[in-house]
């Protein structure tokens, strides 16, 4: 049986001890900001539809195993299950409610309004819970009961528009930018409101639309507009106000095909430049009229990437890194995944964290990247379905073995 750990007990504190979570969240823009919230020391309450969960737990996995999805984005939280449909489903939700701090959730447009949570009805339960809810796009605004996912809301925030070549077509970015960028905007917020209702006693809404958070990513795009009066375009490598050079991946030695180094000179002044052409051994090119500035350097771009090429072809990214690194000239080895989840300093460092799951085994995914000095909360691992039932029910909302099995009986949990 899981129980509640005995605070009164518990030596270690957190940021958010004592702050407690309910979690209406899924997929991957609300449980990220949920399971941040759970790793700065926050009580976090999952409540999942019985039977099967919510449903990135059984997106993309065999019959019977949580989803690899489900297990990098739900640590540190303890689940219940709930039918919120049936209205003793219902009236359990208030009552945690009532005793929570902290509301989250990400359903489609107007599903939490149906199922009788709207704002108003939870600041009536609670008038100092900070509500939280995350949206693809504005609620007020045109495209108000569209879907989102994390590609949509990338075009619809521009994030699209900027990324590829120059003459090729939109491509989305490889990361989650508008999914965890959402949930990390929301964070954000619940953490003020949580600091104004020091002084106000009362809770109050955090509105998150997953295009606006990728609107606001874009902020050197519009520096951009705002430099060329007209919309910021797709620049490839070279940097959005273009302008120098090198700002380029350059083929390294070896067949891997991450096997590259992004090098990139400063638009402010040549010393970076320089460096470069000591690091390759063109210091007959010191002074070279051509290159003597970052516009200049910009307009001879091809010549410059092809004579960069030329060095770094010999060298394996780690040295090409290293080199340019030490002679203070920005630059990065290409890394894949298993690459940095296999790098040692990363793992000392938290960047990724390990747990033991009942059916996988080992699992390491990408820890709490924010690092506080007073605030230690080890990995837990993701909760089973419903493992917290007895727990929250029981022991925090008091009901009898008798009241549970009753509410298990009627599929209500």
């Amino acid at each position: 049986m899981t129980t509640l750990p005995n605070s009164a007990t518990t030596e270690s504190t957190s940021a958010l001890q004592g702050m407690r979570v309910i979690d209406l969240t899924q997929f991957e823009s609300g449980t990220s900001c949920t399971q941040l919230l759970a790793w700065f020391g926050a009580e976090v309450i999952k409540i999942e539809p019985p039977v099967k969960g919510e449903q990135g737990r059984y997106s993309s996995t065999e019959p019977g195993m949580d989803s690899q999805y489900f297990l990098q984005l739900n640590a540190n939280k303890k689940s219940v299950t709930l039918d919120l449909k049936a209205e003793a489903g219902k009236q359990l939700l208030r009552r945690l409610i009532e005793m929570g701090d902290i509301l989250v959730e990400n359903f489609a447009p107007g599903v939490i309004e149906k199922l009788g949570f709207g704002v108003e009805e939870v600041q009536r339960l609670n008038p100092r819970i900070v509500y939280a809810r995350i949206k693809g796009f504005a609620p007020e605004g045109p495209y108000a009961n569209y879907l989102s996912f994390d590609p949509i809301a990338q075009a619809a925030g521009g994030a699209l528009s900027i990324t590829g070549e120059p003459t090729g077509r939109p491509l989305k970015p490889g990361p989650n930018f508008a999914d965890s960028g959402a949930g990390l905007h929301c964070t954000i917020g619940i953490l003020a409101a949580l600091n104004q209702r020091h002084s106000t006693g009362r809770g109050q809404v955090v509105e998150v639309s997953m295009q606006d958070c990728i609107i606001n990513f874009m902020r050197i795009a519009y520096a951009a507009q705002a430099m060329f009066d007209k919309p910021a375009v797709r620049t490839a490598n070279q940097s959005i106000f273009a302008g120098t050079s090198p700002s380029e991946v350059y083929r390294c030695k070896g067949d891997s095909p991450n096997d590259y180094c992004y090098i990139y000179t400063t638009r402010a002044g040549n010393k970076q430049w320089e460096s470069v052409l000591t690091v390759i051994g063109r210091e007959d090119l010191l002074g070279e009229e051509r290159f003597a500035t970052p516009a200049l350097r910009a307009q001879h771009a091809q010549e410059i990437d092809a004579m960069i090429s030329d060095w770094t072809r010999h060298h394996d990214k780690h040295e090409v890194m290293r080199r340019m690194g030490e002679a203070k000239v920005p630059a990065s080895a290409v890394f894949d995944t298993m690459e940095l989840w296999s790098d040692p300093h990363l793992r000392e460092r938290g960047t990724f964290v390990s747990f033991e799951h009942p059916k996988r085994g080992t699992l390491t995914i990408p820890g709490n990247m924010i690092k506080l000095s007073d605030s230690k909360v080890p990995v837990q691992c993701p909760p089973g379905l419903g493992e917290y039932n007895q727990a929250i029910y029981g022991e925090l909302l008091g009901l009898s073995p008798a009241e549970l099995e009753g509410l298990r009986q009627a599929k209500v949990i």
